[in-house]
């Protein structure tokens, strides 16, 4: 963790701080990248780090509405 930017559940704080990390203060619904770690705070950061973590991956991401795909049988 030492030198790298890095958020977890507010409680841990402490704890990433003395593994060397600097630890993100971010909304409990938003997620930090430190080069090709992904890290949030608690679970309401889910949608957040998936987006990011899909970015890491080099995943385009497009903001569109879901197409159903029917299966042929």
């Amino acid at each position: 963790m030492r030198g790298r930017k890095v958020s977890a559940y507010p409680a841990v704080a402490p704890e990433v701080k003395l593994a060397g990390a600097e630890y993100a203060e971010i909304r409990i619904d938003e997620a930090v990248t430190d080069g090709n770690l992904v890290t949030a705070p608690a679970w309401p950061a889910h949608p957040a780090w998936i987006a990011k973590f899909l970015e890491v991956l080099g995943t385009r991401i497009v903001d569109e509405a879901p197409v159903a795909v029917a299966h042929a049988r």
